[in-house]
């Protein structure tokens, strides 16, 4: 279907204001435009020859461009509906007044959503999660594309959601990857099938509590329509399934480490096993992939296989397509990668590894531990984590602007670990920690990069601090 087609009078006459310029808002107003909406203004305090270049090329286009400081102070005038920055909290003062004037707030998300092509409409698999967001979107596929659909990934990962719904030769199914961020001004979404992976403290500040964080979180099984899958280890994310207004018939759908009861996936010994999609459910599972093919099998990643499948078979997905789209993947930079092995130890980056959660479940794939962790801890507590890890750590490095907070969670619960702290902040920092590691490690132990906590204190961005780590163990590999 041809954009004219989809473009109507209610784009053309509707007054849109899009909130930040980024990639996400170029994004909006282009798409706004190519539908043909004729009152487009995009506001954002930051400017540059870049963010110029590209409001240039919009405005030629119909598009009002509001660049520099201040710009986001006053929420103009005539505005019907105000399309919002995924990284904009609540409190923005832009915001803040199209609430308090009963403006419709709008995500990125929620403006793809409504601009789908009603006529040929690609069906939305869509995740979310504290942690293993991007990799399961990305198993999911790769899954897909196995079982020869036309599918991407989009959203947080992979193409602009807008991009993808745009599209002018449609896909067959979109991977959607979604933050609380952008969940929390959507509201029309009626996924196909979504999954919340789990639920950990994060971006508390930026949702005021937990429980509103996770209610956020909640938003992904709204008017759900085939299956709403979801962590049977974590009955916080089936209690989400349970208070959601889904359409009617769609299913909850278990995905768990241990044997599966019915409705769910899981593990019979080394094998990825389907009880929910198969038509003797009760008393049959169906094999899905070996735990070979999941890689690296480090208990977090089965788990967020088994999500991914879940996915993929509430859509028709072949048990065949579910294996071979798992052995096709692989894991992006940064995310529990192998680095080197130098004298019988090895040396692992899973920089990813942002908040308490994902570090705990790095920490816990690992018999012998050296971990690396500090950054910017972001109001996070480390008690649990080291309580659930402290078998397993053999000594402990830490660095960066909070790392005397974790110092204060190993001593209350782990006070016989040996701990390193690095107070440089500099560039070769990086050097001098993996230096420690290497003394504290016994052969058979993996010195394991998991912060648990931001980069931007020392670090450009959570892939530079781990490339830092690499180049650190391939120097100590040419040197030992």
């Amino acid at each position: 279907m041809s954009l004219e087609t989809r473009a109507d009078a209610g784009w053309a006459t509707t007054r849109f204001v899009v909130g930040g310029f980024g990639t996400a808002g170029y994004a909006c107003v282009d798409s706004l435009l190519q539908v043909g909406a004729e009152h487009v203004i995009a506001l954002d305090d930051r400017d540059s020859e870049a963010l110029r270049e590209k409001a240039q090329i919009l405005e030629t286009l119909g598009a009002t461009i509001k660049l520099g400081e201040g710009s986001t102070t006053t929420l103009p005038d005539e505005v019907d509906v105000v399309v919002t920055s995924p990284g904009w909290s609540p409190n923005t003062p832009l915001l803040v007044q199209a609430a308090e004037r009963g403006i419709p707030i709008w995500s990125e998300i929620e403006l793809a959503w409504r601009l789908r092509d009603p006529a040929n409409a690609a069906p939305w698999l869509c995740v979310t999660g504290t942690n293993g967001k991007t990799t399961t979107v990305q198993m999911l596929t790769s899954i897909l594309i196995a079982g020869g659909h036309r599918a991407v990934a989009a959203g947080n990962v992979g193409l602009p959601l807008l991009e993808a719904v745009m599209d002018p030769e449609p896909y067959d199914v979109i991977a959607v990857e979604l933050s609380s961020y952008q969940l929390h001004y959507t509201s029309s979404m009626s996924a196909h099938s979504a999954v919340v992976l789990n639920l950990a403290p994060d971006h508390v500040d930026w949702h005021g509590s937990m429980e509103a964080y996770a209610a956020d979180k909640g938003r992904i099984y709204e008017n759900c329509q085939i299956a709403c899958v979801y962590n049977v280890a974590d009955p916080a994310t089936e209690q989400l399934v349970l208070d959601a207004d889904v359409i009617e018939g769609c299913r909850a759908v278990g995905f768990t480490l241990g044997t599966p009861a019915i409705s769910m996936v899981g593990m019979v010994d080394d094998l990825l096993v389907d009880r929910a999609f198969v038509e003797q459910r009760a008393s049959s599972a169906l094999e899905l992939a070996a735990l070979k093919d999941v890689k690296p099998p480090a208990p977090h990643n089965v788990a967020n296989a088994l999500a991914a499948a879940a996915l993929a078979r509430a859509f028709g997905v072949s048990a065949t397509a579910v294996r071979d789209g798992l052995r096709a993947f692989e894991l992006d930079k940064h995310r529990i990668a192998h680095v080197a092995d130098v004298e019988g130890v090895t040396y692992v980056d899973d920089s990813k590894a942002t908040n308490p959660h994902a570090a705990q479940a790095s920490l816990l794939a690992y018999e012998h531990v050296v971990w690396i962790a500090g950054g910017q801890a972001k109001g996070a507590s480390f008690d649990e984590l080291v309580e659930a890890a402290k078998a397993r750590l053999r000594g402990v490095v830490l660095i960066g602007q909070d790392r005397q907070v974790i110092a204060d969670a190993l001593g209350r619960h782990a006070p016989d670990v040996p701990v390193i702290v690095v107070e440089s902040t500099d560039t070769g920092a990086m050097a001098q920690v993996v230096a420690e590691a290497a003394k504290l490690a016994q052969a058979g132990d993996t010195v394991l990069l998991a912060p648990g906590c931001a980069s931007w204190d020392m670090f450009a961005n959570y892939g530079a601090r781990g490339d830092a780590f690499a180049e650190a163990v391939r120097r100590l590999g040419s040197t030992g």
